[in-house]
């Protein structure tokens, strides 16, 4: 009998010692999960930052005034634009 209790003892005792791993295992786990939230958050603030950032660097008066400041380019007289009309079996 006495035995047995001491096998009952250390089945205890091991089962008690995964439980507590299984709980730390399970508290990191979701630490990181939280930290992974987070920087997903960050990231998404920043992308639309970026989105942002990037259809302002893109406006066409913006381009308009860089080209004519920096390139020295001008839109061409009406005079001088001709349009073309491809036929409708075309490629384009």
């Amino acid at each position: 009998m006495a035995k047995l209790s001491l096998v009952l003892l250390a089945v205890l005792v091991l089962a008690a010692l995964a439980t507590v791993r299984a709980q730390h295992q399970a508290r990191k786990f979701f630490t990181a999960y939280e930290r992974a939230q987070t920087l997903g958050h960050e990231l998404d603030v920043e992308y639309g930052r970026l989105q942002l950032e990037a259809s302002t660097w893109a406006l066409h008066a913006r381009i308009e005034r860089i080209a004519a400041e920096s390139l020295g380019m001008r839109a061409p007289d009406a005079r001088h634009v001709r349009s073309i009309v491809l036929p409708a079996g075309a490629r384009q």
